[in-house]
């Protein structure tokens, strides 16, 4: 642990980045597979890769000089349709060797600090975010990893907390500025608040409203037919639903599919027989930013006038809840 710790400490102060510029990039690299012809420069934003370039592969190797905002999380691929390699590019010469196998696991970087610290930071089990950014304060690294693998974690104090001990370089980078915004949206979802109103289309195209669909208590149910968890929770959901529906307990299901044959597809499979509604635009989901949504499953149990009742609640925690508002089921 001692040299693990000193590891990520050398790592911060090679990490600690100032504010992003936008800069060419020096940004070369080898292809393990000799039949790939081009390699995608993707960038991130709100957990989705959009492609923003593209080098020709000749002799097996490849290169961007593309001017980009730096340092910041970007993706390459010989594949749009598939998750890409995380990788941090910043104002130095980065070599790449790009192996498609196992989701690109088996790829190398040398010559960004910043994605050195990122590989560290996934390597250390049970990690004090706290800590990480203390030590970490300047890294565009600090900054990710709380607006992506912890925000979903914390209360808005908790956020802003976090927030305060990045370094005031990093004050606009998108990652924090979505933060606080992320936190102005939770502020307003807390229990006893009126839960915003939405809508979107039903499987069969038509254009509800969650107003116009309180019944009883309403469980507004966040989930998508790609998503591990939620399909597991989803046999509970319905145990649930099939105990406390007659004594008043009904689900909005709200979905962040994109492709709408699989969404049927998974409504039918797993027995969802409530009202389904999605944009099926993924992570561009209106609703789920408006309730501050970062990871699924996530729910949000209203009482018939549209006051939050209780979030996020999962497994018996769920059951205990409508045991305690409706009575136990017979």
């Amino acid at each position: 642990m001692r040299k693990l710790m000193f590891a990520v400490a050398l790592l911060a102060g090679m990490a600690g980045a100032s504010a992003q510029t936008e800069d060419a990039l020096q940004l070369n690299g080898t292809v393990v597979d000799t039949v790939t012809r081009f390699v995608y420069l993707q960038k991130f934003k709100n957990k989705v890769f959009t492609t923003v370039d593209s080098a020709r592969v000749e002799g097996g190797k490849f290169n961007f000089k593309t001017r980009m905002k730096l340092p910041e999380l970007y993706g390459l691929s010989i594949d749009t349709s598939r998750t890409p390699l995380y990788i941090f590019l910043e104002k130095s010469p980065i070599n790449v060797n790009l192996s498609p196998a196992r989701n690109y696991s088996k790829s190398t970087v040398q010559g960004s600090a910043s994605q050195d610290l990122f590989e560290t930071y996934k390597k250390t089990p049970n990690i004090d975010i706290s800590k990480f950014i203390t030590e970490n304060p300047k890294s565009i690294v600090a900054a990710y990893v709380l607006y992506r693998n912890w925000s979903y974690r914390l209360s808005p104090d908790q956020i802003n907390q976090n927030i305060a001990l990045l370094d005031k370089s990093l004050a606009n980078v998108s990652y924090v500025t979505e933060l606080h915004e992320l936190v102005r949206v939770l502020d307003g979802l807390a229990i006893g608040k009126i839960a915003p109103d939405f809508s979107a289309k039903d499987v069969n195209g038509k254009l509800l409203s969650l107003s116009e669909n309180l019944k009883g208590y309403t469980l507004v149910d966040f989930w998508a037919a790609w998503c591990g968890p939620c399909r597991k929770e989803n046999p509970n959901i319905v145990a649930a639903y099939n105990q406390y529906h007659a004594k008043g307990f009904n689900i909005i299901g709200v979905s962040l599919d994109k492709d709408k044959a699989s969404w049927v597809k998974a409504i039918k499979d797993d027995g969802l027989n409530w009202t389904q509604i999605s944009e099926l635009t993924y992570w561009k989901s209106e609703a789920a930013k408006l309730y501050g949504v970062r990871a699924i499953p996530a729910n949000f149990l209203l009482d018939e006038k549209g006051n939050i009742v209780a979030k996020n609640l999962r497994g018996e925690q769920l059951h205990q809840k409508l045991a305690e508002l409706l009575g136990q089921a017979k």
